[in-house]
């Protein structure tokens, strides 16, 4: 699965022209597509507006109809993309074995598979936001947020499975992802984002060192 907004397929003109929001929806998928690929080739430093037109097919009118300047559409780009990997790991996770480590086993796995199913989203996703400004750290920000609550609620399964495993404080899941976002950030960046499923077995020992293992008293 591409964690990139995938691009619309063309859409029929003439008498049988599509509705008006279904054309404004396809031009922004494009748009977003557009933004996410060429952030990841250049640099979001080197991108234009008109890189993302002429790769999306539209106009410089109908972009700015949409999206106020390129940071505008880098943001959108950026959420769009969290949401597909998000949304790919709780159905990974919905259809997992009902065991802890199975659980994290196949959330871990669809998290590296996304980003290796599309490498340019995978570094406009976690290197190229750093480029981005105040408001795309913010939002990465939340992301982490976000991905915390996903190993908490792993956590907790674990504990109804494991009476004797150990409640642990919010700051914990947030290392944690903090720790895996280092591991496949540094990936990205020296061997590209296609062998990140190599990184598999060390971030699920990174996730049962940290929220996994039984407390000492429990053996």
């Amino acid at each position: 699965m591409s964690a990139t907004p995938p691009l619309a397929a063309p859409l029929p003109r003439g008498r049988h022209a599509a509705p008006r929001q279904v054309v404004w929806e396809s031009q922004r998928g494009r748009m977003l597509a557009a933004m996410a690929t060429a952030v990841g080739e250049k640099g979001y430093a080197e991108v234009a507006v008109a890189d993302v037109i002429s790769r999306a097919g539209v106009s410089r009118k109908t972009f700015y109809e949409q999206f106020a300047n390129k940071q505008d559409c880098f943001l959108a780009a950026y959420d769009a993309g969290v949401e597909t990997i998000l949304a790919a790991i709780d159905e990974a996770i919905a259809s997992a074995a009902p065991e802890p480590v199975a659980i994290a086993t196949a959330g871990t796995r669809c998290y590296l598979e996304t980003l290796a199913g599309s490498p340019t989203f995978a570094r406009t996703f976690l290197v190229e936001v750093h480029a981005a400004g105040t408001e795309a750290l913010a939002r990465r920000a939340g992301v982490h947020e976000r991905f915390a609550t996903q190993l908490a609620e792993i956590h907790r399964a674990a504990c109804g499975q494991a009476p004797d495993w150990p409640e642990l404080p919010p700051h914990m899941f947030r290392a944690c992802v903090g720790a895996i976002h280092e591991l496949v950030t540094d990936h990205v960046i020296r061997r590209g984002a296609a062998t990140l499923p190599d990184l598999l077995q060390p971030i699920l020992d990174i996730e049962r060192a940290l929220l996994l293992a039984p407390s000492p008293s429990g053996g």
